[in-house]
């Protein structure tokens, strides 16, 4: 049964990834044999995380990239496949979600907001799908949110560009399937960088079945799942792993 999670000999390349959930999947996918591209905003940061997959003896690159900004995508793409000449996996995990009035909203936030959680994605999806496409196929995991159909005051922007994911989910599993899936998972509250916000009641308890937000290490096996043969007939689907919202 474990050779259906086998990843050995894949390539992934996971952006945010150098913590919070980005950081969980990364580690799982180099522990189940694939060779991990990091990719954030912050260099030193994805070293960290590279150094640790090399020291568990998988080949791991470094890059720096601002998710949101095409110039950036471009430069990423061309690095990684200079590096590694294939994607197999790819994860569109950074993001951003700022809670504001709506009122207070600034167009300049507003374009961060979409930028970052959509128009880039699509922009590396777009480029790595063509790619894996015209070769042996693959795996893209875009990462939405269970603010794409439950109504979230004070995310609407948010929440609207992981809606708009979700709709580009479905549709570039057709434009790039059979040899490309195309999935995302619907998170729900977890217990990253971000809770460090929270109040101590919203760390201990969510609006969910489970009662309680994720712990980041509980999204690995739901991506494993999502990046290797075990889910080889599942394609444009959104996937929830939310503990049930309400």
């Amino acid at each position: 049964m474990n050779t259906l999670f086998d990843l050995c000999g894949k390539t992934a390349l996971i952006t945010g990834g150098s913590r919070g959930l980005g950081l969980e999947m990364a580690l799982a996918f180099a522990d189940a044999g694939a060779d991990i591209i990091v990719a954030s905003r912050k260099l030193e940061n994805c070293e960290e995380v590279a150094e640790r997959i090399r020291g568990a003896g998988r080949k791991a690159l470094a890059l720096r990239v601002h998710a949101g900004k095409w110039d950036d995508i471009d430069r990423l793409v061309e690095a990684a496949y200079g590096a590694f000449r294939k994607i197999d996996i790819l994860v569109n995990n950074a993001g951003m979600s700022p809670a504001v009035d709506s009122h207070e909203v600034t167009e300049d936030l507003f374009d961060k907001v979409v930028a970052l959680n959509f128009k880039g994605p699509f922009h590396l999806a777009a480029l790595v799908g063509h790619r894996m496409a015209q070769g042996d196929g693959g795996s893209i995991i875009n990462i939405s949110s269970g603010a794409s159909w439950k109504a979230m005051p004070r995310v609407v922007a948010y929440a609207g560009a992981k809606a708009a994911l979700n709709a580009m989910t479905i549709a570039l599993a057709q434009e790039y399937g059979p040899k490309v899936r195309v999935n995302a998972i619907a998170a729900g509250p977890f217990l990253t960088d971000i809770s460090k916000a929270w109040s101590e009641e919203q760390r201990q308890s969510a609006p969910n079945a489970a009662g309680r937000p994720g712990r980041p290490e509980e999204i690995v096996t739901t991506a494993l799942y999502l990046a290797s043969p075990a889910s080889s007939f599942v394609s444009g689907t959104i996937v929830r792993c939310d503990g049930a919202l309400r």
